[in-house]
């Protein structure tokens, strides 16, 4: 058994808000492709997955391309696994490795050992930082953060800030919303 198993692009969503923004109904939509009401709903509740040829009629019903449809489909459901790296005893060099593989929404990286504490980083979108072992110091809007293991700091988009680790063998993990992501403002604070 593999460790990666995707599955298909779900297709009913994209379906459905493509029928919504045309304002038409199943019943209309089934007039105008030859397919049932019934099937249709199972589609758009990504029950069914249409063949091609469905898929098409669909399209021309819904005055798109299946291209179109396939390309505003959401993501398809995936399950992925990121093995350590093989880590050679003694060897100290500072590594970086990414924690999630692909275009997705979240994005998580590894820092192990020494980093560049003269770097200053400044994302657009909110990002949340996970001492796992040693010791970190962090420079965030002109205040300064000591963490340890199991201590967490969350920047919100746009911060500048930097770090260093400050005990060898540090280890951080750094999750963030993905930089192709347009963050919405809480607008409620």
């Amino acid at each position: 058994m593999g460790d990666h198993k995707e599955q298909p692009v779900r297709v009913g969503a994209a379906v459905r808000r493509r029928r919504r923004a045309l304002e038409l109904t199943l019943a209309v939509v089934a007039e105008r492709s030859g397919l049932s009401v019934p099937f249709l709903s199972q589609v758009e509740n990504d029950r069914a997955r249409p063949s091609r040829t469905s898929l098409e009629k669909l399209a021309d019903a819904l005055r798109t391309t299946a291209v179109e449809l396939l390309a505003a489909a959401d993501p398809a459901a995936s399950v992925d696994v990121v093995r350590a790296d093989p880590v050679a005893e003694g060897d100290f060099q500072p590594r970086t490795r990414s924690l999630v593989r692909g275009h997705h929404q979240l994005h998580a990286s590894e820092f192990t050992g020494d980093h560049d504490a003269g770097r200053e980083f400044q994302h657009r979108n909110d990002e949340l930082m996970y001492v796992a072992d040693g010791a970190v110091e962090i420079e965030a809007e002109g205040r300064a953060y000591r963490l340890g293991r199991g201590d967490t700091l969350y920047l919100t988009g746009g911060v500048r800030h930097r770090w260093r680790a400050t005990v060898p063998d540090t280890r951080v993990i750094v999750v963030a919303v993905a930089e192709h992501i347009e963050a919405v403002q809480d607008r409620s604070r």
